[in-house]
């Protein structure tokens, strides 16, 4: 049974799921054990079984935490009143900009999700499912109101997206030129006219 949600409050548990996220991130779930945590934290690997009951307690603390961070940030975006296409950019502003912040417990989030076993896999997996479906929801608008091309695939355009800012992880390297804004942007920019409707004489 996995722990969590008020121990995850305290300073000292706090504590240790950002050095397991830093862990995770660089070692991989499966490469970090306990007496990693332990040297990390400076504590003894006993002393940290006092603290926290297992290796997975503490994936899914920093994996449920990120897709919080995500669900927060992306329903902001979805549920303006901007049109989609306003919407969609300001969805990948938040998206890159959470996996920025949060370097670490992103690319943990993103990676090492899949090492949970089924129960807190399938809690994670309920909110990565919402999560796509806020962008199948910017992009349905943008279709309803005649912004998007009616033919735009929803599906596939939702997956897009993920899949770019999901790659930020991978490139970006703090104190770089582009800010979180300027990537987004940019991604925006290219996604958007592909959904723009074509002009008459194009179509015809």
């Amino acid at each position: 049974m996995l722990r969590t949600a008020e121990r995850t409050r305290s300073p000292r548990r706090a504590e240790m799921v950002a050095a397991a996220a830093r862990l995770f991130s660089r070692r991989g779930y499966h490469g970090t054990s306990m007496q990693h945590l332990g040297d990390a934290l400076g504590l003894l690997k006993g002393s940290l079984y006092a603290h926290v009951g297992s290796k997975e307690e503490l994936l899914f603390d920093v994996v449920d935490e990120g897709a919080d961070r995500f669900l927060e940030r992306g329903r902001e975006a979805a549920e303006s009143t901007a049109p989609a296409s306003v919407r969609l950019e300001r969805f990948l502003i938040g998206h890159i900009a959470t996996a920025i912040e949060h370097l670490d417990a992103a690319t943990v989030f993103l990676n090492e999700w899949r090492y949970l076993s089924d129960g807190p896999r399938a809690t994670v997996q309920g909110k990565r499912d919402a999560y796509e479906a806020l962008v199948r929801g910017i992009v349905s608008d943008g279709k309803a109101t005649g912004e998007f091309r009616a033919d735009a695939d929803v599906e596939m355009t939702a997956r897009l997206v993920l899949s770019a800012g999901n790659w930020v992880y991978a490139w970006y390297r703090p104190g770089g030129e582009l800010s979180p804004e300027a990537i987004a942007r940019g991604y925006t920019e290219s996604i958007v006219r592909g959904l723009l409707p074509l002009p008459p004489e194009v179509e015809s």
